[in-house]
């Protein structure tokens, strides 16, 4: 595995802050040239660091105001029925996130709707319509405090000190 440097650091740091720079852009903003630059993007690339670029869209903007965290209880937590159910939850669009967890339950997962009554349906037609499923819990997101996919890097720069 490559050992991260404070260039590659400083590379992840940038693109997670805004992946639309332009190789000279981010090779100005780190401190290198634009072709080492270049070649430490795509090292990272190929070694798994950076899976990919996408663009952050606004749920409300495009009609889906309901965040639900939904808690699934499993009927039996057998290796069998558990890979049936995910292979189903990862099916389903209206799933933003799925983990499988610790304690109650068995998966937690963030489902966005429409609407309290388009949520409603969803949750009798295709949530409790799961294989396996027991039973569920959910709550909703009455504000969002903070929202952010991007990961905290400042561990890996102390670890080099």
């Amino acid at each position: 595995m490559h050992s991260l440097d404070k260039f590659d650091l400083a590379i992840l740091g940038e693109l997670q802050a805004n992946a639309r720079l332009t190789n000279a852009e981010l090779a100005q903003r780190v401190g290198l040239s634009a072709a080492p630059c270049w070649r430490r993007v795509r090292a990272l690339e190929e070694e798994g660091f950076i899976k990919g670029y996408h663009a952050e869209i606004d749920r409300h903007k495009i009609g889906l105001g309901v965040l639900a965290f939904v808690r699934l209880d499993a009927d039996r937590s057998t290796g069998n029925l558990t890979r049936a159910m995910e292979v189903a939850i990862r099916q389903i669009p209206e799933v933003v996130s799925c983990h499988y967890i610790s304690g109650t339950g068995t998966f937690e997962l963030q489902v966005v709707a429409r609407d309290l009554d388009s949520f409603s349906l969803f949750a009798r037609d295709v949530l409790l319509n799961l294989p396996n499923v027991k039973d569920m819990h959910t709550s909703f997101s009455l504000g969002e405090v903070k929202d952010s996919s991007a990961l905290p890097l400042t561990h890996l720069a102390r670890g080099r000190s």
